[in-house]
């Protein structure tokens, strides 16, 4: 068992969460039980995942896609009224971290699918930033669009839309996880061969096109599974807690 401000400072410390100008607060974001001894950790806040975590008989629900997101209205009502209310009832806390969590070197999203692509000689996407959120990568030998294609195909087990470039073969690749579809810019400045990440917009078909780079698209979901259930491992590790991760495949 863990106390529930032992496990916030731990990680806002590991994650340095108050480094990051985010679009949503990082760490704790509606108060549980003083003490932890599950943690169900999920990619999004969903009520499916609340359910799920009302049945493991959790304490905690960690996620990276969590509430109170900029611009959001400020009532409670709703959906969302909905969700929270059955945080509170339960006595749940609902902890998330989301920039934090792409960027961390080791339990982030982007350093989960570099090693799982096998990426070598990571660098930042934007050499500017202090706690890069995209990334650069380079594969060991080049390898065609189409291989490369089905190689994330096996990885993120879901069809991957490809706006293709005239380079034939790719070996230099930009990546970030989730909604980072505009990076493909700074890709094309870097020299990259291809970019990668999860969503897809209308303009980037024709940014991939003009900037001739090619543009992999594989699942917002798919490319976030693994930071929450790197750091809920994490969290094991350090503390006497059971976490268990609540899969809920969302195919966007």
């Amino acid at each position: 068992m863990a106390q529930l401000q032992d496990i916030l400072q731990w990680c806002d410390q590991t994650l340095l969460s108050s480094e990051f100008k985010d679009y949503a607060p990082n760490g704790l974001q509606i108060e549980g039980k003083a003490d932890v001894k599950k943690i169900v950790c999920a990619v999004t806040a969903s009520l499916d995942a609340i359910d799920a975590a009302i049945e493991a008989q959790a304490d905690l629900l960690l996620v990276h896609h969590g509430y109170f997101w900029k611009g959001e209205p400020a009532p409670i009502t709703g959906m969302r009224g909905a969700r929270i209310k059955k945080l509170i009832q339960h006595d749940i806390s609902l902890v998330g971290y989301h920039l934090p969590l792409d960027a961390h070197p080791s339990l982030g999203n982007n350093a989960a699918i570099a090693e799982l692509l096998e990426f070598e000689n990571i660098q930042a996407l934007n050499p500017n930033d202090r706690h890069p959120i995209g990334n650069i990568g380079y594969l060991k030998q080049a390898v065609s669009a189409e291989a490369f294609k089905q190689q994330l195909s096996d990885v993120f087990n879901r069809e991957i839309i490809h706006l293709p470039s005239t380079t034939e073969k790719i070996q230099k690749i930009g990546f970030c996880t989730g909604a980072a579809q505009d990076f493909i810019t700074q890709a094309a400045e870097q020299g990259c061969d291809a970019y990668i990440s999860g969503e897809v917009s209308e303009r980037t078909f024709y940014e991939a096109r003009e900037l001739n780079v090619h543009y992999f698209a594989c699942g917002h979901h798919a490319t976030e599974r693994y930071g929450v259930q790197r750091l809920a491992q994490a969290l094991s590790k350090q503390f006497d807690v059971e976490t268990i991760y609540y899969e809920q495949d969302n195919p966007i």
